[in-house]
């Protein structure tokens, strides 16, 4: 048998904690002169990934 292979952009997007996977906010990355310093600052750290798309990721991260 082949080797399963994990898709290559999720590798870039996920990363695996001890409590489950981990993901960059979106709306971060640009037009940021119009968003607000609090908004912006919410927007910093690293969030959990929901249980509805959990198993989407492990799905496409099988080594995870």
């Amino acid at each position: 048998m082949p080797k399963i292979k994990s898709h290559s952009g999720a590798k870039k997007r996920f990363r695996k904690t001890a409590n489950g996977i981990k993901h960059k906010q979106s709306f971060r990355s640009h037009i940021l002169t119009k968003k607000t310093t609090k908004r912006k600052r919410q927007l910093r750290p690293m969030k959990q990934l929901c249980a509805s798309d959990m198993v989407l990721v492990q799905r496409m991260l099988p080594n995870l």
